[in-house]
């Protein structure tokens, strides 16, 4: 395809005159069908790269995407602009489905957004492994989601990399299929476990740091849990009435923090995984449009929701994973002026103001309790199985074969059936689970030497990120121990 009509085509269905750097080589990466690993800063327009290279193709091209929110919001924008994309999930009304369904079948679609357990639906496979349905590729947005939760909470993403070969086995002999994984956060070992994990052949890797000159990080000591509210409350009225959001690690957090601002006159919305889809679109709805100041949220919130001037966030708590921090203030600033993060966390003894600690104590226990919980069901397992049947016969089997698939125990030979790789002993178990929970403990230990450092901010980060180059003498000059 010649690059005038790629040109012409984004300009009229995005109305830009140029695509900002690098995504016209990934544009081209991905027209060319090649695997691709792309880190791009949030806000650095990452759905663009993989949209339009499927809006000029003709055939479909998944979308995989880890949340509701996420996928209706750039299915909306599509379809805002009359182009062929829809989603499915589980919350979508049935004649929605099958509408979808039909469109699928008639092949009139050229995005389809999923989730990796919709995906892996029956309904929905059985029509992806028709011969006659032309797929492009497959498209991961937010990969570090398959890091973040792919052991422990959504083990599907586990079997996404056994997702290519079963679909090729069922089209016509010379169908290539290309797998391009997008995410703004990704270090080293992160790139290394999705490339690994999605069976990526030869990827070109796209990778810019994640520095952003208007975003000033700031990290408080807070010595008592009062004190914690009362900086976090005198830090949103120095702001007046510009936009905002609030990071919390618990659904009773973000309820009881609303009701408290509400209680002081906020416009305020608590936000989580246990309201509904009716509940969650009005609260994202209110603050867009501004009707709301600020969400009190879990971590759910505001991936893919496009607002450029959110002037400030707080992390309330200090998240355990250094990409979910880089995810959530990277929601600041979009539009290019000065946003600031402010991150509070209890004295770092934990003899005054235990809260972290303790916080951070059970996330571990619940952690380990997973570990062995898969242990015991290990050794009962068979040596090969279907999943649907071994889960009916084992209760938590998936998270099982999830955390025996990242200690590399164990293969999916399709995305439906397992095999283990050789003998699984008690004690090789125990001993690659405990590898597996110390390259977590090493992960979770990264984020409170950020919380701790005393260098500049931003050079942690690009350290952290594998940008040592860019990290050589770096000094962001804005954040509070570059100014202290």
């Amino acid at each position: 395809m010649d690059w005038q009509t790629v040109r012409t085509t984004f300009q009229r269905i995005w109305g830009y005159e140029d695509f900002r750097s690098p995504q016209g080589e990934i544009v081209q990466s991905l027209l060319s069908g090649r695997d691709a690993l792309i880190v791009l800063p949030t806000g650095g327009g990452k759905s663009i790269c993989f949209q339009l290279p499927a809006l000029l193709q003709t055939g479909l091209t998944l979308v995989v995407s880890p949340l509701v929110a996420l996928m209706e919001n750039q299915v909306q924008e599509l379809r805002d602009r009359n182009l062929p994309a829809a989603s499915l999930h589980s919350q979508l009304p049935s004649f929605q489905r099958k509408q979808t369904l039909r469109l699928l079948d008639k092949q009139s679609l050229r995005l389809l957004y999923l989730s990796p357990e919709t995906l892996l639906s029956p309904p929905v496979w059985e029509r992806l492994i028709q011969p006659k349905l032309q797929i492009n590729g497959l498209i991961l947005d937010e990969a570090h989601c398959l890091v973040q939760w792919g052991a422990t909470f959504r083990p599907a993403y586990r079997r996404l990399g056994a997702i290519r070969p079963a679909l090729l086995q069922s089209k016509p002999a010379g169908t290539r299929m290309a797998i391009a994984a997008f995410t703004a956060t990704a270090d080293p070992k992160a790139r290394e476990m999705i490339a690994r994990c999605l069976q990526l052949e030869n990827p070109q890797s796209f990778l810019l740091n994640p520095y952003r000159k208007n975003l000033h990080l700031n990290v408080q000591i807070v010595w008592t849990p009062r004190g914690r509210k009362q900086k976090m409350l005198k830090f949103i009225q120095s702001k007046g009435k510009k936009s905002g959001l609030i990071y919390v690690r618990s659904r009773r957090d973000s309820e009881e923090l609303a009701r408290w601002f509400a209680s002081l006159k906020y416009k305020v919305a608590a936000y989580h995984g246990g309201l509904s889809a009716e509940e969650r679109r009005e609260i994202e709805e209110n603050w867009l449009r501004g009707k709301t100041q600020f969400v009190v949220c879990t971590s759910a919130f505001g991936m893919g929701i496009n607002k450029p001037d959110v002037r400030w966030i707080v992390h309330f708590q200090a998240p355990q994973l250094l990409s979910e921090y880089i995810q959530e203030v990277g929601r600041g600033g979009r539009d290019g002026k000065i946003a600031e993060a402010l991150t509070l966390m209890s004295e770092p003894t934990g003899l005054l103001n235990p809260e972290d600690k303790q916080r951070n104590q059970f996330f571990t226990q619940q952690q380990q309790k997973q570990y062995e919980k898969a242990k015991k069901l290990a050794i009962n397992l068979p040596d090969r199985g279907n999943i649907e049947k071994i889960t009916k016969q084992f209760r938590g089997s998936q998270i099982a074969l999830s955390l025996l698939h990242s200690a590399g125990l164990l293969e999916w030979s399709n995305p439906f059936n397992y095999r283990f790789l050789g003998t699984v002993s008690s004690v090789f178990l125990q001993k690659s689970l405990q590898n597996l929970s110390a390259e977590q403990k090493q992960i979770q230990k990264q984020m409170s030497q950020y919380l701790n450092t005393r260098g500049c901010r931003w050079q942690f980060l690009l350290n952290a990120f594998g940008f040592e180059k860019d990290a050589i003498a770096f000094r962001c000059g804005h954040c509070d121990n570059c100014k202290n």
